[in-house]
């Protein structure tokens, strides 16, 4: 197919860091080039005769440059199609046609990265850019459009190679990238308006501000904007607290990966849990969580994903609690719990877990999507020579999901569907293993059999190394470390059956 020659150009760029081979190219071969402000002064320094657009619109740059090439003899040349009722008008109108747009964008997510004053950021959206943009590349059957810097050097050389001429598919290549750069540009622009949208929008859900006893600490206000009643039943015991909001909420993030799990009790102090354990009865359950750390449990907070019957609520009765969390409680448990007037109860209704959660930090505030990721047995990829029995699996499972709720490094160490100990908060995973390791040892468990969980990868083999000298048998973790070969080995090495699951639940 023959090539199209470029005999007019419109030049107008931010960025000229490569910008000169193509002009002195251009005037080479002879093509009439029109510029703007900082551009037209470049490319006059350079010695090549240029047009100011000014000249040809015979209309000045105003708005402090907001409008320079908004104007029908620039998109005139640029949209005319090359067919005898168009170039009628053009030539009507001393329109000149325009076969080559060079234009690049003010950079708008750079100014967004480096500040957050709003005047500057909304100057750095462009109008006359992404405009010229857009019309060069819907006429592309006629019009070459060069939308980045990034494109300058395979421009360059077509121009070279081709003698100023340019295929059809030369110009959908570059409308494709135009319409790309205008896409990815308006997206930037969409998500800078959307997020404070969104933020407002989050403001605006909150409830009058309820005030609190306090915040972390005495000296600190305290607030919660919201409405208790919609997840609750409050039915007993003093005013929730700035830390028992806190804390419940991580209670019931955690329960939610047990609620069509057999009866399950999870105690938890400062967000962790520290005791869990599922049993065919909820006393049960409750006797295992209490006995992996007795001492945590003092002043915890307490959660079940099933009915708290007497039997239950007479065993807890006798420890010191800040609040008891179930779904529902039986007459004569409600009657007996409710004697101890400080102790806050809580009936967990149905609910739904948020899709978004939002955070407060700098001079921001920052999203992401609430981790609904929970794997079960068919997730796993066996990586040992070795496969955990169904009862490991069932362990390892287990182990997971409290893994995800601890604080990162976190390291879950389970036997028998009970949390055994657990190391979370750590700055290594290494020092989270042995924080277990010790925890266990104090309370009297016995780690021969056990199950390992690590909410992400072993970067080494160590961790693997120190639980198999305690009598770990099975591990699961994400996978995903460019040495993940080394525990393995290890592993195959000891009799060790290792599963991954595909996904990390770094809690930071």
């Amino acid at each position: 197919m023959a090539g199209k020659k470029i005999k007019s150009a419109l030049i107008s760029v931010f960025h000229k860091e490569g910008l000169e081979p193509i002009v002195r190219e251009l005037h080479r071969l002879g093509v009439i080039i029109y510029s703007t402000g900082g551009t037209q002064s470049f490319i006059e320094e350079l010695g090549v005769p240029v047009q100011a657009v000014e000249d040809l619109t015979s209309y000045p740059s105003i708005l402090d440059g907001r409008v320079k090439t908004l104007h029908p003899k620039i998109f005139g040349g640029i949209l005319a199609r090359r067919e005898e009722s168009h170039l009628t008008q053009l030539a009507q109108f001393d329109i000149p046609e325009i076969d080559l747009v060079m234009v690049d964008l003010y950079p708008f997510e750079a100014t967004v990265a480096q500040t957050d004053d709003e005047s500057a950021i909304i100057e750095k959206i462009d109008i006359g850019g992404i405009s010229l943009i857009r019309a060069a590349a819907k006429n592309y059957k006629d019009v070459v459009i060069i939308p980045s810097m990034d494109d300058y050097a395979r421009f360059l050389e077509i121009l070279q190679a081709q003698q100023g001429e340019t295929t059809l598919a030369d110009r959908h290549y570059f409308a494709l990238r135009a319409f790309g750069v205008s896409s990815h540009y308006d997206a930037a622009i969409f998500s800078y308006f959307n997020r404070y949208e969104k933020v407002a929008a989050f403001r605006q859900s909150f409830q009058p501000a309820q005030a609190l006893r306090y915040g972390e600490n005495p000296h600190q206000k305290g607030f919660f904007h919201g409405d208790l009643t919609d997840m609750f039943d409050v039915l007993g015991g003093k005013a929730l607290s700035y830390n028992n909001l806190v804390d419940v909420d991580a209670a019931v993030s955690l329960m939610a990966e047990f609620q069509n799990e057999p009866p399950t009790f999870a105690i938890l102090k400062h967000t962790n849990s520290c005791g869990v354990a599922t049993r065919p009865t909820l006393h049960a359950a409750w006797s295992a969580a209490l006995a992996a750390d007795n001492v945590s449990a003092f002043g915890g907070i307490l959660i079940a994903n099933t009915t708290i019957d007497i039997e239950t609520a007479s065993a807890i009765d006798t420890i010191f609690y800040e609040v008891l969390i179930a779904p529902a409680f039986t007459e004569e448990a409600l009657t007996l719990l409710q004697k101890k007037k400080k102790r806050i109860l809580l009936r967990l209704k149905a609910y739904d877990m948020p899709n978004r959660i939002f955070k407060r930090l700098l001079n921001g505030v920052i999203e992401q999507d609430t981790d609904r990721s929970m794997e079960v047995a068919s997730d796993l990829t066996v990586v040992t020579k070795l496969a955990p029995t169904a009862d490991q699996t069932e362990d390892l499972l287990f182990a997971n999901k409290i893994a995800k709720h601890l604080k990162s490094n976190s390291i879950v160490l389970a036997k028998d569907q009970k949390l055994l100990a657990m190391g979370c908060g750590q700055t290594s995973r290494v020092d989270a293993l042995k924080q277990a390791i010790d925890k266990a040892g104090r309370f009297g468990f016995q780690l021969e059999g056990a199950v390992m969980a690590s909410d992400a990868f072993f970067p080494f083999a160590d961790c693997v190394e120190i639980a198999h000298r305690v009598g770990v048998k099975a591990v699961i973790q994400p996978g995903g470390s460019i040495r993940d070969q080394d525990s393995i080995d290890y592993c195959d090495a000891h009799d060790i059956a290792m599963v991954t699951s595909g996904v990390r639940h770094f809690k930071h």
